[in-house]
């Protein structure tokens, strides 16, 4: 059993969610509060990974793209 006053977990959209707003640097302050409660480090560090990889591979295949004769 959980504790009443225990905020529910972050499921891996919230996460996402969070990861996304961050690239772009816009949130507000209860949102990140409420993400500072809930949300867990390192599934927030393994999203991130895994988002940076999906931007640089992105940016590659799209500079490919313009240059290719």
């Amino acid at each position: 059993m959980t504790a009443p006053n225990t905020p529910p977990k972050a499921t891996l959209w919230d996460t996402v969610k969070a990861v996304g707003w961050s690239f772009f640097g816009v949130r507000k302050k209860s949102a990140y509060q409420d993400d500072l409660a809930k949300l867990n480090p390192l599934h927030i560090i393994a999203v991130a990974f895994a988002a940076v990889i999906v931007f640089i591979v992105g940016l590659v295949l799209l500079v490919r793209y313009v240059v290719a004769p």
